[in-house]
């Protein structure tokens, strides 16, 4: 369980989040929409502990992170946290496999167990025969899913999602769509993601609608 209360993050005298509070439970598909510059990406980098707030805090099943120092901070993240981005920021010079052992080797796992653990995601995700494959030889499609691959694989509490199905056609947005859905069924996989798709934010089991820094319901200015 994550719990955020009372976020509050300035940018000199611009208030981007205004007194933010967010709970959310494990297994749970939660959307954050809203305008542009409502403070979306920045709430969930706050929740992704890449960046502090200027008060407040949030919890890891107990654990305030916003206490932590940066080397444990760093640790926490690899951890307990995946990451999916809308352009998916894989190493061009490595391989499918090595793209998602990356955060498992990083973490200090044996070489031999990332990689067993990283080709078992990609046969999961349907990329079996991608292994090998560099990032450039691959689908925007399937540049995602290996995407998501390397979030989940230190099983992590939470995957954030800023945009993830931003730079694909409709038939990859749906795929990709499903797959967060059938992750979350499969291994109760929690996900957090910003969007503008209204398809996914609809499909999400909660969606949080922010506005000029503060969530908000749909009705409210």
């Amino acid at each position: 369980m994550i719990e955020v209360k009372n976020i509050v993050k300035r940018y000199g005298t611009l208030e981007v989040l205004r007194h933010v509070d967010v709970r959310i439970e494990q297994g749970e598909v939660v959307s954050i929409v809203g305008r542009s510059g409502a403070g979306k990406t920045t709430l969930l980098q706050i929740i992704g502990t890449l960046d502090r707030p200027d008060e407040g805090t949030v919890c890891y099943d107990g654990v305030d992170v916003t206490t932590l120092s940066t080397s444990r901070l760093a640790q926490f993240r690899n951890r307990h946290i995946g990451f999916v981005f809308q352009f998916h920021q894989l190493l061009p010079e490595f391989t499918t496999l090595e793209n998602v052992a990356l955060p498992a080797l990083i973490g200090g796992t044996a070489r031999s167990e990332a990689m067993r653990r990283a080709q078992e995601l990609l046969d999961y995700m349907g990329l079996k025969e991608r292994l090998d494959h560099k990032p450039s030889e691959l689908s925007g499609g399937e540049r995602q899913r290996v995407a998501v691959a390397r979030a989940l694989v230190n099983k992590p509490t939470v995957v954030l999602a800023d945009e993830p199905s931003g730079s694909l056609d409709t038939a990859n947005k749906q795929e990709l769509h499903r797959l967060f859905f059938d992750l979350r069924d499969e291994f109760k996989q929690t996900f957090v993601i910003v969007t503008h798709d209204e398809q996914l934010a609809a499909q999400a089991d909660r969606t949080l609608h922010m506005n000029d820094g503060r969530i908000v319901t749909p009705d409210q200015p």
